[in-house]
């Protein structure tokens, strides 16, 4: 049901964005649509329009980047590349505290505040992300750098190489968008929005590695490319979103053609939002050098450059041979909004469009096998003959990951190794297991050196003391030592140390006591009794154990 609910379109001033808010507001009936765009003008202009479409719907306008933080919303990109404390901002947003950089995002800000029960974006977030000049200022930056090794003393080069260090670091598009991605997925989750629909773009209209329309001399050209490879990258993250659980239901649209067209119109010409001139030409001879870039004061201006064409939105503005090429039979052909509009609805009312990209994929993709369950089996009787053949412990060696799988594992392991059962640990109290273990690890050299030498260290049971080898892996940090406190120890302990305190150890036994209040029911109820809280066995049985653990604790399991 999608009567009286409230909608966020993100980029709903753009072409495609403009249209799927009439037809919502027309097909739909929600109670409020907020119209988010980059230009506040764009987007009052639009309210204007709609509220008298539609005066039943309530209209709120939102407007500034929602990649960057609340204060930098409606600052151009030229503007917080310029000013180094901005670059910094950016930086720590980027790879500081991803607590700290949800707080501040004008995007969590938005769906906080209007929790809207339906999400369409808009946002050409691939070509948002791809746009940022990575390639040229690699190779400046790389120029840079030869010019610091000639001139090290050279205070202007030191500043260039600074701003185009920072610039690059803050401009790497993959990293960007798994942030948004996670922002936006947390900010959903915590006010429930139901459906996200994604309008999504190919990057090259449908066409392949042949594509003529580039962005410069190279075919096809890093920009473009740059532009496909975050489109598909952003697709895979949206099926990552699609199959956690708690979240809305995910969808992506995914137009292969040129999108257009909002009017067809006699206008001044603009190039990144200035406007372009017609100057008069001047003639001189080639010699061994040619200047690319002068300066246009140099050139007598004859007024603004005026054309006919057709404006595509987000794409641009296209003069007639340039549409007429781009829209043949062939070439890009075109789409146009208000299909894109129609499609999103039917799958916001839960139809069966075929147009949506996630469905696509989760049914093409190959799924677990029955086959692979039998050899499972094969696979670990074998492991557990190898493993009492060589008297070695067949645990964890760190590779997996996160190091909270090992730490929990060789836990689990030395509670098997001294307890046996579920029922034997909760019989049994804390301290005293704790003080067990520790012990029994004083006496097994070669279990307690396997755990130190992939990076886990040991805490004792009285938590002052760490048994650790030349490397730990938690707490992660780019420094070779950091500063202790009793809250970091508690912190670092849960993540990725063998934790040998009595409080770890009740934890331990609150999770058994859940285990175990499971199987009562185990046949009762038939296929019903198998669930993600049931565990199958009196004995612990370490990879099933954690495995229990990341499904019902940390809610890591697969819904499909």
């Amino acid at each position: 049901m999608v009567r009286d609910e409230s909608f966020l379109v993100l980029g709903g001033a753009g072409l495609v964005g403009s249209q799927i808010v009439r037809e919502v507001s027309r097909q739909l009936q929600p109670r409020k649509v907020v119209v988010a765009s980059l230009f506040r003008e764009e987007v009052e202009e639009l309210l204007n329009e709609v509220r008298q479409e539609f005066p039943e719907v309530e209209f709120v306008g939102e407007w500034g980047n929602v990649f960057v933080r609340e204060e930098f919303r409606e600052l151009s990109r030229e503007q917080l590349l310029g000013n180094p404390a901005y670059r910094e901002a950016l930086y720590e947003d980027l790879f500081g505290d991803i607590d700290a950089a949800y707080e501040r995002s004008v995007l969590v800000r938005m769906i906080r505040t209007h929790r809207p029960d339906v999400i369409v974006d808009c946002i050409n977030t691939a070509t948002a992300l791809s746009y940022q000049e990575v390639e040229p200022l690699s190779l400046k930056t790389h120029e840079a750098l030869q010019q610091l090794q000639q001139t090290p003393d050279d205070p202007s080069v030191r500043e260039t190489l600074t701003t185009d260090v920072e610039t690059l670091l803050i401009s790497q598009a993959a990293l960007q968008l798994i942030r948004h991605i996670r922002l936006l997925h947390r900010a959903m989750c915590e006010v429930g929005t139901r459906v996200y629909v994604k309008i999504g773009t190919t990057g090259t209209g449908g066409m392949g590695l042949n594509i003529p329309y580039t962005h410069s001399e190279d075919r096809p050209s890093v920009p473009l490319m740059m532009k496909t490879a975050m489109a598909f990258a952003h697709t895979g993250l949206l099926f990552l979103m699609a199959r956690t659980p708690g979240g809305p239901l995910v969808k992506e649209v995914k137009p292969a053609a040129m999108i257009g067209y909002r009017r067809v119109a006699l206008q001044p010409v603009r190039r990144r939002g200035r406007p372009q001139f017609v100057y008069e030409g001047r003639r001189e001879p080639l010699q061994d050098r040619l200047v690319l870039r002068e300066d246009e004061c140099r050139y007598r201006k004859q007024g603004e450059l005026v054309m006919a064409g057709v404006d595509t939105g987000e794409n641009g503005f296209f003069a007639r041979g340039e549409f007429e090429t781009i829209t043949h039979i062939g070439q890009m052909e075109f789409l146009t909004p208000e299909e894109i509009a129609e499609q999103v609805v039917l799958e916001i009312k839960g139809s069966n469009t075929g147009h949506d990209i996630i469905a696509g994929i989760d049914s093409n993709v190959m799924v677990p096998s029955y086959r692979a369950g039998v050899l499972r089996h094969t696979a670990l009787r074998r492991l557990h003959q190898l493993e009492r053949e060589s008297n070695g412990h067949s645990v964890a060696l760190g590779q997996l990951g996160p190091p909270e799988l090992s730490k929990l594992l060789y836990e689990a392991h030395l509670l098997k190794l001294n307890f046996k059962t579920l029922k034997a640990v909760c019989q049994t109290p804390a301290e005293t297991v704790a003080d067990t273990l520790y012990h029994y690890l004083e006496t097994d050299a070669t279990l307690r050196n396997q755990i130190i030498s992939i990076g886990v260290p040991i805490l004792a049971p009285d938590g002052q003391q760490l048994i650790r080898g030349p490397f730990i892996n938690i707490p992660e940090s780019i420094h070779d030592e950091v500063p202790v406190t009793p809250e970091d120890i508690d912190r670092w302990a849960r993540k990725g140390w063998v934790d040998l305190r009595p409080v770890n150890m009740r934890r331990w036994q609150e999770r058994f006591e859940r285990m175990m209040a499971a199987k009562p029911f185990l046949h009762t109820q038939g296929t019903a009794s198998i669930t993600r809280t049931t565990y199958l066995h009196d004995t612990i049985e370490i990879g099933e154990v954690v495995a229990w653990i990341f499904a019902n604790e940390e809610g890591g399991y697969r819904i499909k």
